[in-house]
């Protein structure tokens, strides 16, 4: 599958968490910031992979290359 996808660092950050299966609250813990803030990086990761779900987000990403940094650290 060929995308050309960017996503921000932060949007990273937040799909390596979904990948562990983070709830919304677990990832902003980690990350210090608000649950709201991580629902609007979410909604962010949904549009730019265009998926509707945290399984297929995380799935896309795979495909396209977006997670091997993420998964390596």
């Amino acid at each position: 599958m060929e995308m050309n996808v960017r996503l921000t660092d932060r949007e990273l950050e937040v799909l390596a968490r979904l990948a562990r299966g983070c709830t919304y609250a677990q990832a902003a813990g980690e990350l210090g910031m608000s649950a709201h803030t991580v629902a609007s990086h979410v909604k962010n990761l949904y549009r730019k992979l265009d998926v509707h779900s945290a399984a297929a987000a995380v799935r896309r990403a795979i495909e396209v290359g977006l997670m091997e940094r993420e998964m390596s650290e």
